[in-house]
């Protein structure tokens, strides 16, 4: 069940949330922002491919 629950919020993410490694964004000259996104995906993606 956690797992669909994952894998849903990583396609959601995809959909939603930017991506900034296509947009070449240099991590040391990023914001709070953009940084806690990041964080974000890499959180639901490491949980869905569990």
């Amino acid at each position: 069940m956690k797992l669909v629950f994952f894998k849903f919020l990583a396609k959601m993410n995809r959909i939603i949330l930017p991506s900034y490694s296509k947009k070449q964004l240099d991590l040391s000259k990023a914001s709070r922002l953009q940084l806690a996104i990041i964080g974000w995906r890499y959180w639901i993606t490491t949980r869905a491919l569990d």
